[in-house]
C-alpha cells in the first residue's frame, strides 16, 4: 500500500535574521515534519522536488547523516553536482570510501601540522597588517571574507594574482539557485582552469593540493581529471563559504557577549570551546538535503520513497532534549558535541582544517589588537537561511603593544 501524502507545508516568509523561532516551533510538533525549511520560491521548477519533509531534531538529524542506505546524497547530482560534477558529496557506500580515500591524502595530519606555521599564519598576519595601522576595519570584509580563500589558494597552489577571478567564480558557483545559467558559465571555466593547473603538475610535481590529487594512488588506481576538477570546485563552497561565515559569527558572538569575549581574550586556551560553541549556537550552514531511497519512517513520521528530506543542523544545534538553554550563547556550557559538521560517512572531511584556520584567526585578532570595540550604533547581526553570517562587523581597536 503506498504512503499518503498529505500537502506540502513549507512556512514563509521565513524570517533570514533569525529562523529560529521557526525551528523551535517546528520542534514542539515533533522532529519531523510534511514540508520546508528553506525559501523555494527562486528556485527553477525543474529544481524543485516534489515531495518535501524536514528533520528539525537532533535524533532525527542525526538518524538521516548515519543512515545512508536509506538517506542518500544523490540528490546533489540534482542540484549542485550539475555545477560542480560527480564527487563524493553525492557518492555513497564502496565509490564513496574509494574516492573519499583517494582525495583525504591531501588533508593529512602532517601537513595540517606544516600549514598551520607555512600558510595559515602569514595569511592571517599579512591580513591584519593591511588594516592595523588604520585603528578600524570592518572584519567581515578584510579579515574573514579575505583569510579562508587566501589560505585555500595558498593550499591549492595557484598564484596570487588569480584571487580575484577565483573568488567571482566561486560566488557564481555557489548562487546556482538564484543565477542558474551564471553559475553554469563559471564551472566551465573552472573546469578550463583546473585543467590547466593539473596539467602543469603532471609535468611538474608540486607540494600543494593539487599535486597530491595529481599523485594520490591507492591500489594502483588514480583519480581521473574530471575527479580532480570537480572535487577542487567542491572545496570552493565547502572550504570558503563555511569558514568564513562561520568564523565570522564568531567574533559577532563575541562582541556582542562582552564577558565572554573577555574572558577568551585573558585565556586564549578558550578559544577552542568558543568555537565549538560558536559552531552549536550559530551553524553557518542550517540545512542540506538527502534523498529517501525507500519508503520509511523518521521520528513516527511516513518517508515516501523519492522523498527529499532538509536536514536541519541549525535546528538539530538547540534541541532541548540535547542541550540545556539551547538558546543562549555560552562558551562555558559543558561540552556536548554538536552536529555541524555532519555525521556518518559524509562527515565533513576539511573539519579539522576549518578548526585551525579559525583558531589562528581568534589568536591572531586577539594578540596583535586590544579594545576590540563594535563600531556601530546600528545593528550588525547575523542573517541568513540556510548560509549564516554577519554581512558587517565593524570594529575600532588599539594595535598591541
Amino acid at each position: 500500500m503506498e504512503t499518503p501524502v498529505p500537502d506540502v507545508a513549507v512556512e514563509l516568509p521565513i524570517d533570514l535574521r533569525d529562523p529560529y523561532p521557526m525551528f523551535a516551533r517546528r520542534r514542539a510538533e515533533g522532529g519531523v515534519f510534511r514540508g520546508s525549511v528553506m525559501d523555494w520560491s527562486k528556485t527553477p521548477a525543474s529544481l524543485k522536488p516534489e515531495n518535501l519533509y524536514a528533520a528539525v531534531s537532533f535524533d532525527a538529524v542525526n538518524r538521516v547523516f548515519r543512515d545512508s542506505r536509506i538517506f542518500n546524497s544523490q540528490i546533489y547530482d540534482s542540484t549542485i553536482g550539475l555545477f560542480i560534477g560527480p564527487t563524493i558529496l553525492a557518492m555513497e557506500g564502496k565509490p564513496h570510501w574509494a574516492h573519499r580515500n583517494l582525495v583525504s591524502a591531501a588533508f593529512k595530519t602532517r601537513s595540517l601540522a606544516r600549514w598551520e606555521p607555512e600558510i595559515v599564519r602569514p595569511v592571517v598576519d599579512g591580513l591584519i597588517d593591511e588594516f592595523i595601522d588604520a585603528g578600524r576595519a570592518d572584519l567581515v570584509h578584510d579579515f574573514t571574507f579575505e583569510f579562508p580563500t587566501r589560505v585555500i589558494s595558498r593550499l591549492l597552489g595557484l598564484p596570487e594574482d588569480d584571487l580575484p577571478w577565483f573568488r567571482r567564480r566561486a560566488e557564481e558557483l555557489i548562487s546556482y539557485t538564484v543565477k542558474y545559467q551564471r553559475a553554469f558559465e563559471a564551472s566551465a571555466a573552472l573546469k578550463d582552469y583546473f585543467l590547466a593547473q593539473i596539467e602543469q603538475r603532471r609535468r611538474t610535481p608540486t607540494d600543494d593540493i593539487i599535486g597530491d590529487l595529481v599523485a594520490a594512488e591507492i591500489d594502483g588506481e588514480k583519480l581521473t581529471d574530471e575527479a580532480i576538477y570537480s572535487f577542487l570546485r567542491l572545496l570552493l563552497p565547502a572550504g570558503l563559504e563555511t569558514t568564513y561565515r562561520s568564523s565570522g559569527n564568531l567574533l559577532y558572538l563575541l562582541l556582542t557577549h562582552r564577558d565572554q569575549f573577555d574572558a577568551v581574550n585573558a585565556d586564549h586556551s578558550l578559544i577552542g570551546a568558543a568555537i565549538e560553541e560558536g559552531l552549536r549556537y550559530e551553524t553557518p550552514l542550517t540545512t542540506v538535503q538527502r534523498f529517501a531511497t525507500d519508503d520509511t519512517e523518521l521520528d513516527g513520521m511516513p518517508i515516501p520513497a523519492g522523498s527529499v528530506i532538509d536536514v536541519c543542523i541549525g535546528s538539530a544545534n538547540r534541541d532541548e532534549k540535547r542541550w540545556d538553554r539551547p538558546e543562549e550563547f555560552d562558551i562555558f556550557r559543558p561540552r556536548t558535541p554538536h552536529i555541524s559538521f555532519a555525521a556518518g560517512e559524509h562527515t565533513c572531511m576539511g573539519l579539522h582544517l576549518a578548526r585551525m584556520e579559525t583558531r589562528v584567526a581568534v589568536e591572531c585578532l586577539l594578540t596583535r589588537l586590544t579594545d576590540i570595540t563594535l563600531a556601530t550604533d546600528g545593528d550588525p547581526h547575523i542573517h541568513g537561511q540556510p548560509f549564516r553570517s554577519p554581512t558587517v562587523l565593524p570594529v575600532t581597536f588599539r594595535p598591541a603593544e
